[in-house]
Formats: C-alpha cells, structure tokens, sequence
C-alpha cells in the first residue's frame, strides 16, 4: 500500500502564504491551529487552506514544496486557484529529478 504525500498551501490570518508537505493534512492544519507546527505559523491563525497535491513519495512532495517557496506570492495564488495548478510545479520537479539522476549516473559511452 502506498503511503502518499501531500503538498499543501495555507493562507494565514495576516494574510500570508505557508506551504508545507504532510502524510496527513488535516493533522497537521490541526497542529498548525493549536501552534505546535512550524514555528512561522504560531500565532497566524486561523488558517485556510488553498489547495493540496498528493504525491507518490516524500522527495516529489519535497521538490514541489521547494518550487512553491520560490514563487512569487502572485503565482502560488495563481496555482492555488486552479485544480491543476500544482501539476506544472510537479512536472518541473520531476524533470529536475530524472536530469539531476542523469547527471549522477551518466550512461557509459558506446565503444
């Protein structure tokens, strides 16, 4: 059984953006509120969320939240707003990967 991954978005009381990734999202949202998660979310709440991506596997969740943290504010709204707008982050973070394993496994040369 797979274990999934979630990216998701928050939107802070004072009007801020916080991404995050979680297993559970509704747990951690419930951590976040009672200010046990990160510390940048203690005392912004109430929070709400703007949109989630579940992933395959914790290093996809990682790149696509690495890829959200730099954009500019303007786009994560823009990508929160859409259904699919996570899809175009996953896909940079998955072709980051695959070049990045080529990079460190590159093919022999034919003789």
């Amino acid at each position: 059984m797979t274990e999934w991954y979630f990216v998701y978005l928050l939107q802070c009381r004072d009007g801020t953006l916080y991404c995050g990734i979680a297993r559970d999202v509704a747990a951690r949202l419930a951590e976040h509120a009672a200010g046990k998660g990160a510390r940048y979310t203690r005392g912004r709440g109430p929070f709400v969320l703007l949109a989630t991506r579940r992933c395959r596997d914790k290093g996809l969740a990682l790149r696509i939240e690495h890829a959200m943290k730099q954009l500019p504010r303007d786009e994560k709204l823009a990508i929160a707003a859409k259904p699919t707008g996570f899809a175009r982050l996953a896909r940079k973070a998955s072709r980051q990967r695959a070049a990045s394993q080529q990079r460190a496994n590159p093919r022999p040369a034919r003789s």
